[in-house]
């Protein structure tokens, strides 16, 4: 099976968020087959108490139901507060309404239980080739230079051993554009991502885009985001 796999993802990080120890365990075989590392968690909250202390993964498997805590959904809308994280949804749920929601809301991708290990492999390698891999290793605390360090968990960016905090929609922001570092990211895509369900425009991105850029910048050395005139923004770590 792991023949499969474009190398290019292999070793990429996955969490699996799933109460059910069987399923848990069946979901973490499969991808492990694909050369994937896997972390898993059998609860919402014990998934984000992981990601503070070994970081965000490059994509998160997580289940609609895991009582009595937090549901998959609530999960989403929680680590979406700070990142991009794709997200595929794997449930026994299939009733119209909540798929629905959850690919317009919350998720790249919708999976009903019972699932076929191979189209489980193919769904998730599909979802990191159209989101893009992230350009930094995924720790607790990310760095991007000597100056720059991003707690994404936190909110806050660590300039010269000083915290700085930052807004959810300015977390989310610098997330997606350190995840495609070195290359444009189009003023459209980040509007899509950022605001996904309402109505948004650039003059509100420039607001943001602008209010970040005052936090983790020194006009005395090169920019870490730089505007392609017309087309989108690129992040680029000083050298």
């Amino acid at each position: 099976m792991d023949s499969q796999i474009d190398p290019e993802y292999q070793q990429h990080k996955i969490l699996i968020v799933d109460d059910n120890l069987y399923t848990l365990r069946l979901v973490q075989h499969t991808l492990e087959q694909f050369d994937y590392k896997v972390v898993t968690a059998t609860s919402g909250e014990e998934a984000l108490e992981l990601i503070t202390k070994v970081g965000l993964p490059h994509l998160a498997i997580v289940d609609f139901h895991m009582p009595p805590g937090m549901s998959g959904f609530e999960f989403c809308r929680t680590i979406h507060q700070f990142c991009d994280l794709p997200v595929v949804m794997l449930t026994a749920v299939n009733d119209e309404e909540t798929v629905i929601e959850g690919l317009e809301k919350y998720a790249e991708d919708y999976i009903v239980k019972p699932f076929s290990p191979g189209e489980l492999g193919a769904r998730v390698q599909r979802v990191l080739r159209r989101i893009g891999d992230f350009a930094y290793t995924l720790e607790p605390i990310t760095q991007v230079d000597q100056r720059l360090m991003v707690d994404f968990p936190k909110r806050q960016v660590i300039i010269n051993g000083e915290a700085v905090s930052l807004t959810p929609t300015e977390t989310k922001l610098l997330y997606i554009l350190m995840r495609s570092a070195g290359r444009t990211v189009t003023t459209d895509f980040i509007l899509r991502r950022l605001w996904p369900l309402e109505p948004a425009y650039e003059d509100r991105l420039h607001v943001h885009m602008h209010r970040l850029r005052r936090k983790i910048e020194d006009k005395s050395l090169p920019p870490y985001i730089v505007s392609e005139r017309g087309t989108g923004y690129t992040f680029q770590a000083i050298q």
